[in-house]
């Protein structure tokens, strides 16, 4: 398959986000949105808002995500993606995506398939091209002596929190409970978030009110279902199922003995090949509940 540089980019800007958590706690905390929407649950990231690494809570779920957005002449678009997300008591994690919808297959009915490792406590991520059996390597902003990296990470989540509590205060922003309900079989959390654009402020003639609601499991510190609803790019939907609380296989977590791997993101040089075992194949997980 042809490589397509357009889906690295998406994906690279997913785990520059997700470093960003590890290193900082985000704006609002669990349960609140990150600096922006729609494009995270798609991909399968909602999971990783909450700002941290949570060990001891090992889980494997199924995941699936869709966007649907309607044009001014009737036309909708319509974009899904499905997969599979692992967890162990180290707080690794990964990620198996499939997603429909997106890109220069689309008309086609064409798939793409894309799969992370987040490995906190080598302080690194892993972008793996199964196709061509390469892992792309990238490294935590406060591993290994990256100060200086770390202290722009958390500059930056503090001009987030900043921002966000001027909208607060000037009732751009409002966040009211949902209470709590068992939601695919875990007890969670609901949080609605309201944004309001003002009149005026992006060139609109009346205010735009983005609505985002999130379910958010204190037992397994992630967020297990949400929806967030933006006039302007159309509704998208982000749901775990087949939750299982039990420790995934610690090849998982690993890279192939048979990628090879390059430090930096697609197209960077410093490619080297990895001696590590490869993992054991594993099955989706199944519904305990």
């Amino acid at each position: 398959m042809r490589r397509k540089p357009w889906l690295y980019a998406v994906l690279g800007g997913a785990l520059a986000l997700s470093a960003t958590n590890a290193a900082a706690q985000g704006p609002g905390g669990p349960g609140h949105p990150p600096p922006f929407g729609g494009p995270m649950e798609l991909m399968g990231f909602e999971g990783m808002h909450g700002g941290k690494v949570v060990k001891g809570v090992p889980f494997s779920a199924t995941s699936s995500s869709e966007s649907t957005q309607t044009l001014q002449d009737g036309t909708a678009i319509h974009r899904t993606s499905q997969g599979v997300l692992y967890r162990d008591s180290e707080g690794r994690s990964r990620r198996e995506l499939t997603l429909s919808g997106i890109g220069p297959l689309a008309a086609s009915g064409g798939t793409h398939k894309m799969v992370t490792i987040a490995d906190p406590v080598a302080g690194a991520h892993y972008m793996l091209d199964v196709d061509k059996k390469i892992a792309h390597k990238s490294t935590f902003p406060n591993h290994d002596g990256n100060a200086a990296n770390s202290d722009k990470m958390e500059e930056f989540h503090q001009k987030m929190l900043a921002r966000e509590q001027q909208e607060q205060a000037s009732g751009a922003l409002k966040t009211e409970s949902l209470g709590t309900q068992m939601v695919n079989g875990v007890s969670a959390e609901g949080t609605r978030t309201t944004h309001t654009i003002a009149a005026g402020e992006i060139g609109n003639d009346k205010p735009i009110q983005v609505v985002s609601e999130r379910w958010y499991s204190p037992d397994l510190q992630t967020v297990v279902k949400s929806t967030r609803s933006d006039p302007r790019f159309g509704t998208t939907t982000f749901s775990l199922a087949n939750i299982q609380k039990a420790e995934p296989a610690a090849a998982l977590f690993t890279v192939p003995a048979d990628y090879t791997v390059k430090d930096g993101g697609p197209g960077h040089r410093g490619a080297r090949h990895h001696d590590g075992p490869a993992p054991a194949d594993a099955p989706a997980p199944v519904n305990n509940n």
